[in-house]
């Protein structure tokens, strides 16, 4: 069983081999699969985090949801609480550069929602077990988030950010579903 620390160092390593041409194509193979399923077709609001190399591409999901007229939650962090919330973007010029070079809705240019009117939380992470668990990037965000979240769940994974296990916590909330390049992993 390794630690976290070098599990989220494996995967970034394997990660950053893929190619642009392989991430694109990776990327939108795992879009596809996305659109194709029930849980993205019956919600209405959608939540979803800006991504950021090597996370799979969420930009192309965005606007494949504006296109359907669905509409698109970003979150905004605020670390002093650890806290995240959910802000309505209607166009990507509504999001600005915070820390880390991190894009967030700017909050003069978007209103909150509240976390019970998001059909389908799309969370993030850094490496995955097929039963669901996630090892995020570090700062606990969604953890916090997903205990007062009892709605919709799934992640977007390469096959190099499937693990087979890391050391679970009692407060790690699992993923319902995760869609990846070849496969969705239904993990209840």
């Amino acid at each position: 069983m390794h630690d976290k620390n070098s599990i989220r160092q494996q995967t970034k390593e394997s990660l950053s081999k893929l190619t642009k041409p392989i991430y694109e194509d990776y990327s939108y193979k795992i879009a596809s699969r996305l659109y194709q399923m029930e849980d993205w077709e019956q919600a209405q609001v959608i939540g979803i985090t800006i991504s950021r190399a090597p996370e799979v591409d969420t930009y192309q999901i965005i606007r494949k949801a504006w296109e359907s007229g669905k509409q698109v939650v970003v979150p905004k962090c605020y670390p002093k609480e650890k806290r995240l919330s959910f802000r309505s973007l209607t166009e990507f010029s509504q999001l600005e550069s915070v820390f880390y070079g991190l894009l967030e809705p700017n909050v003069e240019q978007t209103t909150e929602v509240s976390p019970d009117k998001i059909d389908l939380l799309i969370v993030p992470g850094l490496a995955y077990t097929r039963s669901g668990f996630r090892l995020g990037f570090g700062g606990g965000y969604y953890d916090r988030f997903l205990s007062g979240y009892f709605g919709n769940t799934l992640s977007l994974a390469f096959q190099e950010q499937l693990i087979p296990e890391f050391p679970v916590e009692p407060y790690d909330i699992p993923v319902a579903k995760i869609v990846t390049t070849n496969e969705v992993i239904k993990t209840v």
